[in-house]
């Protein structure tokens, strides 16, 4: 994913912002996300850590690998299973190395906003929950 893309307009530059949010509470927000199969991936750096707990739970995607998970936490209320994270991805998936993508009713939002904009901007919904590893979709 490129952080500065062309505006549709074509009268500048526009920078790329993905924002998660579940129960009031915003769990990650960057200019950098990594969007693939349908979900967006989040830079480790730019993801609130301390809203999430590591589970035991795991599954396997065959082109990506093992997928960890952790539970959401958020407002007093818990989330099970709502982030997932590839430790070890396959050299085909490297890109998403320990990026965490979320679904369960967490909102992700992506949008863009002019290029000096970024800093502090509310991006504009285009996207909802992501599909977890080893769910169709």
């Amino acid at each position: 994913m490129k952080k500065a893309e062309r505006s549709p307009a074509g009268s500048g530059t526009a920078t790329v912002i993905a924002q998660a949010m579940w129960n009031g509470v915003v769990l990650a927000k960057t200019t950098r996300p990594v969007r693939l199969e349908g979900n967006v991936y989040f830079p480790p750096e730019d993801v609130r850590q301390e809203c999430l707990v590591k589970t035991r739970a795991w599954s396997v995607w065959p082109w990506k690998g093992l997928a960890r998970y952790y539970t959401v936490q958020a407002g007093g209320q818990l989330n099970k299973n709502a982030a997932w994270y590839y430790p070890h991805p396959s050299p085909l998936a490297r890109k998403i190395k320990n990026h965490v993508a979320f679904w369960n009713g967490v909102q992700v939002d992506t949008g863009t906003v002019p290029g000096d904009r970024a800093a502090g901007t509310q991006p504009q919904p285009a996207s909802g929950a992501g599909t977890p590893p080893g769910a169709a979709g």
